[in-house]
């Protein structure tokens, strides 16, 4: 008997997409499911899903979900990650995750309900669902804090109910920088419990949701080996190291992988000419298309330096700001595609104000020009403050273009330092997080790309070869699921 996983996430790609939390749950299932496993997928039906795109049929109808005041009722439409067999389960109740898109992005509150009332109550509705599915998982693998406090929830629902007593947790953290705080009075009142029956004693006012899937959880993981160390210290642990040290038996580190054939500079649509490593040469096409797209000066031996990425503190947006002076020296182009806080997107704005023959900003996300900077860029830009697993670094890898990269979490953990007496590597990796430490490896690159061309031809191919596809990480994933069972 094969087991039973359900995947609980706030998003999933292509269906419900905001960040990379949405393309590993559209790409790990599908991959578990390869191995054996019946995975399947819940997700809240939220408005700005597209039923034409993305039909699904009535599973199960008004199935009640008792919260402190009030019951609400849900219904459960079923559909399947486009192009797969794999299950996805739309848990749908207007009220709570119905409505204002995936996440409240004009306002804190709809009607008095914020963000963490709609993810409890999306955690609740979760354990509710399993007759109305006729399907009990044996594990729910609880995706980042907007499911935190389900592993919590089910604790409590398996002291009376024997139904739900086998199903164990995994919970996986994404990012630990994204929490869930609210108050946890109202919170408590909202689901209808007092203090004294959870699992564990609140130590503050807030309830964090992060920090109830990290202390609740059967079983915990990071999205990359070295980001599960790292946020066991102060530097890293977003004041939750206590939390996690107390874990750390129990806490593994897996590093994600991306969709290599969606991620496919041999069969990509979006982007001018398709290569592989046998026709490395065609890449410059890709970055004379990328120049015409965004209006800089088209030289195919110009040095493009691309990034995209949301714009927030963890990324090293400063510190690439700060560097632009030297890629203009050096005579290169910086192309950057990314959205997040407005002082990072000003930030980057007045850069390209400065130099604007060498400067191209877009502020926005657009799928394809994304791709077309992934392709047409020699060197991909991460120099990020923290980094838990990273995706950028292994799409631009899997378009054979280099990354310079910061050695934290997952970014130490898949990019190799180039190595100019052995030949070996994939990228420039650099440690102090400082703009003189992302000069420094901004010259090496610039160094190997001007002086030494079959070194780079080279580092392209490594780049190009480089395994990010999701099999190893989906078998790590199956020895976590046999170790929660057994």
């Amino acid at each position: 008997m094969s087991l039973r996983v359900l995947f609980a996430t706030a998003e999933l790609t292509p269906i419900a997409k905001v960040g990379g939390l949405a393309d590993v749950a559209g790409a790990l299932p599908p991959v578990l499911a390869t191995l054996g496993v019946d995975v399947r997928v819940v997700l809240p039906k939220y408005d700005v899903i597209d039923d034409a795109t993305y039909h699904s049929r009535l599973v199960a109808s008004n199935i009640p979900v008792t919260l402190g005041a009030e019951t609400q009722y849900v219904n459960i439409y079923s559909t399947t990650i486009p192009n797969t067999n794999v299950i996805v389960y739309l848990i749908d109740n207007e009220k709570y995750l119905g409505r204002n898109g995936i996440y409240f992005s004009k306002t804190a509150f709809v009607d008095s309900i914020s963000e963490v009332h709609r993810f409890v109550f999306f955690s609740k509705a979760i354990l509710e669902i399993f007759g109305g599915i006729r399907w009990t998982p044996d594990i729910i693998h609880c995706q980042d804090w907007h499911v935190g406090i389900l592993p919590t929830l089910l604790k409590l629902k398996q002291r009376s109910e024997p139904s739900v007593q086998s199903i164990k947790t995994l919970f996986t953290i994404h990012n630990l920088a994204n929490q869930g705080l609210w108050n946890k009075a109202e919170v408590l009142d909202f689901l209808g419990l007092k203090e004294a029956e959870l699992p564990l004693p609140l130590e503050s006012g807030d309830i964090n949701l992060i920090q109830q899937g990290i202390r609740s959880s059967d079983l915990l993981n990071a999205v990359s080996q070295t980001y599960a160390q790292e946020i066991l210290t102060p530097e890293y642990g977003e004041k939750l190291e206590n939390d996690i040290q107390k874990r750390r038996t129990v806490l593994f580190g897996i590093v994600n992988g991306i969709d290599q054939d969606r991620f496919n500079p041999a069969t990509d649509p979006d982007i001018a000419v398709h290569y592989t490593s046998e026709t490395i040469e065609k890449k410059a096409d890709n970055k004379k298309a990328l120049q015409e797209k965004v209006g800089l000066a088209v030289n195919p031996e110009t040095l493009v330096f691309g990034l995209v990425s949301r714009l927030t503190n963890q990324k090293g947006i400063e510190l690439i700001a700060e560097a632009v002076p030297k890629i203009v020296e050096l005579g290169a182009q910086l192309i950057v595609l990314g959205q997040g806080a407005t002082e990072y997107e000003t930030m980057l704005q007045e850069v390209q104000k400065k130099y604007p023959k060498h400067v191209s900003v877009t502020i926005g996300f657009d799928a394809s020009l994304a791709q077309a900077i992934y392709a047409g860029s020699d060197i991909f830009l991460m120099p990020s403050r923290f980094e838990p697993c990273g995706l950028g670094q292994l799409i631009a890898m899997r378009y054979g273009t280099v990354p310079i990269a910061r050695a934290t979490g997952g970014l130490k953990d898949t990019v190799e330092d180039y190595n100019p007496a052995s030949g070996t590597g994939d990228g420039f990796v650099f440690s102090e997080y400082s703009t003189a430490a992302l000069i420094q490896s901004i010259e090496r690159a610039t160094d190997v790309y001007r002086h030494n061309p079959d070194a780079w031809k080279s580092l392209i191919r490594t780049a190009l070869a480089h395994d990010s596809t999701w099999t190893t990480a989906a078998k790590e994933y199956v020895q976590l699921y046999k170790k929660l069972v057994q």
